[in-house]
């Protein structure tokens, strides 16, 4: 594989998010699954801060449900599981910033046991790499959030891989 970022940069390092969410619990996953991308993928080694070209750092900065779909009583029968991120790449020879976001935004939606359809239906791997991130209300929303946060992951991936 081949990628467009700059052949100067080997190596990378991924600094523990930050979470400034009201969400406990969501720091280790994301910053896991990030880490678990570029491992999987081998373009960039993931070392310690100090032997790196790249530092990714970021911060957590939402958390929120939105109702999507309600029933004949005005219960929630579908949310939107929206996770903010802020997130940077830092050249770490020269200081300069690869990319930045201030508002990277994963989102994904899951029925509720009163919709009577299934939630079960993970795209990609979150559900094979994931934890259950934390013990939400539901087990529906225990997968959506590992899915957010694993698309969130990709994004990260992908955007730090080919800058363009």
């Amino acid at each position: 594989m081949k990628s467009s970022l700059d052949p100067r940069f080997q190596s990378i390092h991924v600094s523990a998010f930050q979470n400034e969410s009201r969400e406990y619990d969501l720091q280790a996953p994301l910053t896991n699954a990030v880490i678990r991308k570029f491992l999987n993928d081998g373009r960039l080694r993931v070392v310690d801060n100090n032997e790196a070209d790249l530092v990714i750092e970021g911060t957590i900065l939402d958390y929120s449900l939105k109702g999507l779909t309600f029933d004949t009583d005005d219960e929630v029968t579908q949310f939107q599981t929206l996770i903010i991120a802020r997130v940077e790449v830092i050249d770490v020879k020269t200081g300069e910033t690869l990319w930045s976001e201030e508002k990277l935004v994963s989102d994904t939606s899951f029925s509720t046991v009163a919709s009577g359809s299934s939630s079960d239906r993970l795209r990609g791997n979150a559900q094979t790499f994931l934890p259950v991130v934390r013990s939400f209300q539901s087990e529906e929303e225990n997968q959506a959030a590992a899915e957010a946060l694993e698309v969130l992951a990709s994004n990260i991936f992908f955007r730090t891989i080919e800058p363009w």
